[in-house]
């Protein structure tokens, strides 16, 4: 008996899951797109031109002579201001402090500074004497600063 009840409850959810994607099929179908007619080739004489032999791009920006004061003030006012706030005077520093500070704790205490001084003073030092001649001292100067690209186009303004 319960194989019947149980076979005759299978039926019955066959059947209705059959019904709901037989409705949902013709839903979908009746939402469909029509088929429309070929869309007919364009001639070749009706494709636009590709001569650019005519046409002038924009004027390229002038930049602006500026005192070396003034690109420097430019440096420091990130938001562009005109004026220097205390956060950004600090913001160029914050390379140079991420490097001693060796203990990544944000307090930059005497030993961190001095080990990166020795080190500096060690790595100048080539005779180990330890002191320093004006040729050694030399090493300790801060790189010269990169210089800056030029245009990457050999191009000519008209």
């Amino acid at each position: 008996m319960n194989r019947f009840v149980l076979g005759a409850l299978a039926a019955l959810v066959m059947v209705s899951v059959g019904l709901f994607w037989w409705q949902g099929r013709a839903a979908v179908e009746r939402g469909a797109p029509l088929p429309q007619a070929p869309v007919s080739s364009i001639a070749p004489q009706e494709m636009p031109s590709a001569d650019l032999s005519e046409i002038d791009g924009p004027e390229l920006p002038e930049a602006t002579e500026q005192t070396r004061e003034q690109r420097r003030f430019g440096r420091y006012d990130r938001n562009r201001d005109g004026r220097i706030t205390r956060n950004e005077m600090l913001s160029t520093r914050v390379d140079g402090f991420r490097k001693l500070d060796q203990d990544g704790n944000n307090l930059l205490t005497f030993e961190e500074w001095a080990v990166a001084t020795v080190n500096k003073f060690d790595g100048a030092d080539a005779n180990q004497d330890q002191a320093l001649t004006p040729e050694e001292f030399r090493k300790t100067a801060p790189p010269p600063a990169k210089a800056k690209p030029g245009p990457k186009c050999s191009c000519k303004p008209k």
